[in-house]
């Protein structure tokens, strides 16, 4: 096995970066899950071109065959950028579960199109009453013939309403026990009978969704693996989802972004808040567990690489991301003062004619720090890690 020249690969990602990475690329990145599709695909499709778009998948299904090295040099890089996320519903959630289970019609029929980005992807996990939860599901399929007929809810589906697929999970027979009884399937949005309804979030974005199914017809041919062996497909794709919460390059973007900040912002006594050790103190305290989260984070990745799964570690790679997140996002508020008192959406989206009243990193610090709160709670709350680590890594 040859050894990468490391060097010479970061310098192909930088050079590709200032290429691909326009400065509306880079504005638009900025919303997050708020980005359009246009600008979206704008990036997946560069991505693709140049080949890199699925670092952890297996080279025969159009991975890179990076190593560990080269994976974390690329997403370190992209995300100190701030280049636009590629959507995670295709390329991490649902893509491994087709290449691990699918049927080779399955992958035939979506893999190609994972890749090249001309089919998103949304989620149908949570409902309103089955969150973390998540076995109490009351979403029901009914195989009639050669189809399901499904009849429910989901809730809080990100980018429902520029998707063209939803992978869901749905209750196949509701006489089993919770978790034997829950079957994956996927379907078409187009279908009749799926209808979406917009959910505007406390960050003032619409990015969330309701998604209703009345009498959805949907082929035998769209069920992943084996009926009612669902939850074993979703345990694998929660894993996967949980790994990618952490989101570490993103915050040594924010201290970096708030180290910075401290230099420009006064701290009310004369000096910057450079000079206030009680910030500073906090920022370097959260920028050493970021430092910690960065080796757990290497481990995460090279269980993947040696079993294909990012294994229970994930929780804890969750539980402490989230957590970094949210103090870096609360200490930018807290740096910024008054000036993140103006929440306007309209600003954050760039669609307003008059200027920011502050600085452009004030602009939307309220509305990352009020949806970076979910961050804790999607992928399967934070209590229910800590749930799992005490049983599957502590044998308690």
């Amino acid at each position: 096995m040859n050894t990468p020249d490391l060097a010479k690969f970061s310098s192909d990602v930088q050079d590709f970066i200032a290429k691909n990475l326009t400065p509306d690329l880079a504005k638009a990145a900025s919303l997050g899950f708020g980005i359009s599709r246009a600008d979206g695909e704008r990036w997946h499709k560069a991505v693709y071109k140049q080949g890199w778009i699925a670092p952890d998948w297996p080279t025969e299904h159009g991975g890179t065959g990076w190593s560990l090295r080269q994976k974390q040099i690329y997403s370190n890089a992209t995300a100190l950028a701030g280049a636009p996320m590629i959507m995670p519903f295709g390329i991490d959630m649902v893509g491994p579960v087709l290449y691990s289970f699918g049927s080779n019609e399955q992958k035939a029929q979506h893999l190609p199109k994972i890749l090249d980005g001309s089919v998103w992807w949304c989620q149908g996990y949570s409902e309103p009453g089955s969150g973390s939860d998540l076995a109490s599901l009351k979403t029901a399929a009914v195989r009639d013939g050669d189809d399901y007929v499904v009849n429910g809810q989901k809730i809080w589906t990100t980018n429902a309403h520029k998707a063209d697929w939803i992978f869901t999970l749905v209750r196949t027979d509701a006489e089993a026990k919770p978790q034997r009884g829950i079957s994956f399937l996927l379907i078409d949005m187009q279908t009749p009978g799926v209808e979406v309804k917009p959910i505007v979030s406390i960050d003032g974005m619409h990015h969330l969704n309701q998604v209703f199914f009345s009498d959805v017809r949907v082929p035998a041919a769209n069920l992943i693996g084996e009926e009612n062996m669902g939850w074993t497909y979703a345990k694998f794709l929660l894993a996967n989802e949980r790994a990618g919460i952490a989101n570490v390059a993103h915050s040594e973007r924010l201290v970096k972004a708030l180290l910075d900040i401290s230099q420009a912002e006064q701290d009310g006594f004369g000096g910057t808040l450079a000079d206030s050790s009680a910030f500073m103190a906090e920022l370097a305290t959260t920028e050493v567990q970021l430092q910690a989260l960065k080796a757990l984070e290497a481990r995460v990745i090279a269980s993947v690489e040696e079993t294909g799964a990012p294994g229970d570690e994930a929780s804890m790679l969750k539980i402490v991301g989230t957590q970094v997140q949210q103090t870096l996002e609360s200490l930018r508020v807290e740096a910024v003062g008054n000036y993140s008192l103006p929440f306007d959406t309209d600003l954050i989206r760039g669609e307003s004619n008059l200027p920011a009243p502050g600085p452009d990193y004030a602009v939307s610090a309220v509305s990352d720090m009020n949806f970076g709160r979910a961050s804790s709670i999607y992928g399967g709350s934070n209590e229910i890690q800590r749930n799992v680590i005490a049983k599957a890594v502590l044998g308690l």
